[in-house]
């Protein structure tokens, strides 16, 4: 999904929060599930399980309403919100109907911040995995293959002033399983470029 160009960044930290509290409303949903989550400047990228149209349709727009509210009151001046537009268009779908769809849409979604280099200067230099998306609590980096994690609650270490974006663990075979036939997905991965 797009943002309006008045919003701004979506990579600040006041945008992260409210995008995080957007997600946290929809984690309450059982029929329609977001499993990851990336932020970027100007646009969202969604990957989400639904058990419906109707459910994804209701999800989303759930989603949406929760998280242009929260944008604009961290956009407002304390006192009101601010008022506008905060996306600039409505979301588009696709279905994953193959596990090489699938991997392919994982590590799209998951490296997409490498593929607009945001990882290319300063601090993000130095970060393995983006910290705007859910990339932290993906547990099959090739990067952890040879790291047990099963006895720490997390894969990389987090700062105690980071609260990761909530989301659920996949359900569907495709998401969960399906897409590992077409191999690993490394946290250095640049979408656009073949596997």
């Amino acid at each position: 999904m797009r943002v309006a160009p008045e919003v701004g960044s979506l990579r600040r930290r006041k945008m992260y929060k409210a995008m995080r509290d957007a997600t946290i409303t929809a984690a309450m949903r059982e029929r329609f599930r977001i499993v990851h989550i990336s932020l970027q400047r100007d646009h969202v990228h969604l990957l989400v399980e639904a058990e419906h149209k109707v459910a994804l349709a209701r999800g989303m727009q759930g989603f949406v309403i929760s998280a242009a509210r929260n944008i604009n009151t961290a956009l407002g001046d304390g006192v009101q919100r601010r008022r506008g537009k905060v996306f600039a268009d409505r979301y588009h779908v696709n279905v994953i109907k193959t596990p090489t769809q699938a991997h392919h849409t994982i590590r799209y979604v998951l490296g997409n911040w490498r593929h607009h280099k945001e990882d290319q200067q300063g601090l993000p230099s130095t970060w393995l995995v983006d910290p705007f998306s859910t990339g932290i609590l993906f547990p099959d980096w090739v990067e952890l293959e040879d790291r047990p994690w099963e006895d720490r609650p997390w894969m990389w270490p987090i700062r105690e002033t980071y609260d990761p974006l909530i989301v659920f663990r996949p359900r569907t075979w495709i998401l969960a399983e399906g897409w590992k036939r077409c191999g690993r997905i490394s946290a250095r991965d640049v979408p656009g470029r073949s596997c």
